[in-house]
């Protein structure tokens, strides 16, 4: 995975008008967005439900961007196959998940994908630890998973310089992406703990100018 910027700005496409996806997308990437968020959820996992493969497809084949795959279901072992021939980039699936992480994660990389493990507000940093050098980013959810919108929890940052310090140790290109209410003070306290992947939903596509919105939160 190569970037051209240390901070990286991956915008929520839950926060997109589905209506005009390829449109919003495109407005994002022409705005400077290193990747695309996608937020799959199951309704099991989390109390809503979003898309699927064959949208992760469709959107494969609306554009080249980085697609940055986030599964909230229950079990993410089962479905890897379908998200890796569906397109994407990185699949990140919980360590709260019922699938085992060491096989799940083994699954994604045999299939040539990046594996990242996402934690929830309530899970200590330490849960990561174990599986920090087999993956390529940690996803520290600042909000709780399923719905966007909702206000950033500030405990939320010394948990991320926790596995920062600990990534530093033993897989010092580990991204560490934040997800739930980032906007650019929340994204400076977010990159001064050790984030460098910022998701973003409705500040981005909310935003009169997206390209000003993304580089702001970069700033």
């Amino acid at each position: 995975m190569n970037f051209k910027n240390e901070i990286k700005v991956s915008p929520s496409i839950l926060s997109a008008d589905y209506a005009s996806l390829k449109n919003d997308i495109e407005k994002v990437r022409i705005g400077g967005a290193d990747m695309l968020h996608v937020d799959v959820m199951d309704g099991h996992f989390v109390p809503n439900i979003s898309i699927g493969p064959p949208v992760v497809k469709a959107i494969r084949k609306a554009t080249d961007m980085f697609l940055d795959c986030h599964l909230m279901i229950s079990n993410p072992y089962d479905y890897i196959d379908a998200f890796v021939s569906s397109g994407a980039d990185l699949i990140a699936f919980h360590v709260e998940s019922n699938s085992d992480v060491k096989a799940t994660i083994e699954k994604i990389k045999s299939a040539g994908v990046s594996p990242a493990l996402v934690i929830k507000p309530a899970t200590k940093a330490e849960t990561v630890f174990p599986y920090l050098e087999d993956i390529d980013m940690v996803l520290v959810m600042t909000v709780e998973p399923g719905f966007g919108g909702q206000s950033f929890m500030r405990d939320m940052l010394s948990k991320i310089t926790e596995i920062r310090e600990q990534a530093n140790k033993v897989n010092p290109g580990l991204m560490i992406q934040v997800d739930g209410g980032i906007v650019p003070e929340t994204a400076k306290l977010c990159v001064e703990a050790g984030a460098d992947v910022l998701v973003s939903g409705s500040y981005i596509f909310g935003a009169d100018n997206i390209e000003k919105a993304i580089n702001s939160l970069r700033q």
